[in-house]
């Protein structure tokens, strides 16, 4: 039996994880779709104990506010240590950005890097 066998590395709760940090900016501006991606996703798997890397799609029309981008990239470090899965974690984001920014619309996607032969994309859409 290899030595690794069972063996958890640990990990945060989702308590972890700071909404607090995302900040919101005014805007006023014609109604049009805002993107960010990013490759820089990562987690933990609570079953293992193993890191989790995707890469992370927001698209959203905001009403009034969007998203100050140095605030949304400490939020997504928050992440980093926390032991969420794969589809909790895309639940998670889509309600924290859909709390500050009351956006119009609003989708995350998130693709995860292939585990045990199996691709993984989570879609959440606020017209689903």
């Amino acid at each position: 039996m290899p030595k690794a066998e069972g063996k958890i590395f640990k990990f945060d709760s989702e308590k972890a994880i700071k909404a607090n940090f995302l900040e919101t900016i005014d805007y006023k501006g014609e109604t049009q779709s805002i993107t960010y991606e990013t490759d820089e996703l990562s987690a933990v798997c609570p079953f293992s104990g193993l890191p989790d890397y995707g890469y992370l799609n927001i698209n959203y029309i905001p009403d009034s506010k969007i998203i100050e981008l140095k605030s949304l990239k400490y939020y997504l470090i928050s992440f980093r240590n926390v032991g969420i899965y794969q589809e909790a974690l895309t639940n998670r984001i889509y309600k924290d950005l859909k709390k500050v920014l009351k956006p119009k619309y609003l989708r995350i996607e998130t693709v995860y890097n292939t585990r045990g032969g199996i691709d993984s994309t989570c879609v959440i859409d606020s017209e689903m």
